[in-house]
């Protein structure tokens, strides 16, 4: 008897076993042919054992999913952090900029006071000496004279002319004339000296504060890159994991990340609402208890922004998509108090390259006053004084600003990043 076996029919399936009978004694049977060629193989069904196997795969593809998640929340906080030492290092440097601008254009006017008042003692110095010597005409004794050469010979003339009757109504008005510019002289002097010095300090703080800012920077481009290249290698995983191309859990992220911000946002304002809402609850009934209270006028209409508003925002939408450049004010590049500053000088009005500056020279405003043009500033300690970001308000709740290194101008939504701290109207 001779067993006979045809060919496995493919990977993966259960091979199929026949054993034929030949009554012939020492013949070997050929397998039958087919002649539609060999019947498809059915599909064993999946065990228990398969069930769970798979199951346990897609919970652990669904674990590493929220993972990586986790992983790019963490990576977002990290560049978050540097983009935030980044902005204060360079706001802080074109703070010291602006300090020492102004300590410089103070020693100039403090140089020019004092020269003015030198020639004013001249002036007279000179009269005096006219006085004295019309007074030695007149009689008085040559060592009065003689004194306007020595060494104190100003302080001597004065006590020798006020003790002499006969001069004292003609050196009056000149001594008080003479001591008068002396004292300012020696006081613009005194102040010129000062100016001078704060100059040199504010430059000082200046340069350290450039050198900070330029540290901090290179921080944040290294952390931009290493993080945006994590972010890349975790997007991909993503996008592996979810069985979507790499284009669309980017996009998916991004959509998280916006979400999360304007959950953020959301919660914000309304805790500012709620807020509101109880201060007016308490102004109208401290109203009611007073008598002769009037009702509150009606809320007016925001109105249009005016046009150099308008020239504002043409000017900041005009650099859009040009290179975020910590200290820079244009052509090309822009940090964010530069790209501000920029675009009200095209508008007519001037503002300091300085966040903090542009809030104090502008009006405060609450959010729910913002009008086109306006001023949006975030800061990291709830006053002014911390202020470290500036972007122009653009309309329908939206912002143009020079962002971060790594990004370029940009218009964007108001809470796209953190909750902004500050409103004002230049």
């Amino acid at each position: 008897m001779t067993r006979v076996r045809f060919p496995s029919l493919g990977t993966g399936l259960l091979a199929l076993v026949v054993t034929a009978v030949v009554c012939i004694p020492g013949a070997q049977a050929d397998p039958p042919v087919d002649p539609a060629g060999p019947a498809p193989a059915v599909p064993a069904a999946p065990t228990a054992e398969d069930v769970q196997a798979a199951q346990e795969r897609a919970g652990a593809a669904e674990g590493d999913v929220a993972v990586i998640q986790q992983r790019l929340a963490d990576a977002a906080a990290r560049l978050d952090a540097a983009t935030i030492r980044a902005a204060r290092a360079t706001e802080a440097w074109n703070g010291a900029r602006w300090s020492a601008r102004n300590a410089r254009a103070a020693a100039r006017q403090a140089t020019a006071d004092a020269a003015v008042a030198d020639q004013t003692l001249a002036v007279h110095k000179e009269a005096f000496r006219d006085a004295v010597i019309t007074a030695q005409g007149m009689g008085l004794d040559i060592s009065v004279v003689e004194a306007l050469v020595s060494a104190d010979g100003m302080d001597t003339l004065l006590e020798q002319s006020s003790a002499s009757e006969y001069v004292q109504s003609l050196f009056d008005q000149r001594r008080d004339e003479y001591v008068a510019a002396a004292s300012a002289a020696a006081t613009a002097a005194e102040t010129a000296t000062a100016a001078a010095e704060e100059a040199d300090r504010a430059l000082a703080d200046a340069r350290a504060a450039r050198d900070e800012a330029r540290a901090a920077a290179r921080d944040a481009e290294a952390v931009t890159a290493r993080i945006e290249g994590r972010r890349t290698k975790l997007v991909r995983r993503l996008a592996r994991l979810q069985g979507v191309s790499v284009a669309v859990a980017r996009a998916r992220q991004e959509a998280v990340d916006a979400e999360a911000a304007a959950e953020a946002a959301a919660a914000v304002r309304a805790a500012e609402a709620e807020q509101a809402a109880q201060d007016k609850a308490a102004d109208k009934t401290a109203d009611e208890k007073e008598p002769g209270g009037q009702e509150p006028a009606a809320d007016e209409p925001a109105p249009a922004p005016a046009d150099g508003a308008q020239a504002a925002i043409a000017f900041a939408r005009a650099q859009l998509g040009e290179p975020y450049r910590w200290g820079a004010a244009g052509p090309g590049a822009w940090d964010c108090s530069g790209l501000v500053a920029q675009a009200w000088a095209a508008a007519g009005k001037a503002l300091p390259h300085y966040s903090v500056a542009q809030y104090e020279q502008s009006t405060p405003i609450g959010r729910d006053q913002l009008r086109p043009g306006d001023l949006v500033f975030w800061a990291d300690g709830g006053k002014p004084s911390s202020i470290f970001h500036v972007a122009l308000y653009a309309g329908d709740g939206r912002i143009i600003h020079a962002p971060r290194t790594g990004r370029p101008v940009s218009e964007e939504s108001i809470d796209y990043w953190r909750t902004p701290d500050f409103f004002a109207r230049p």
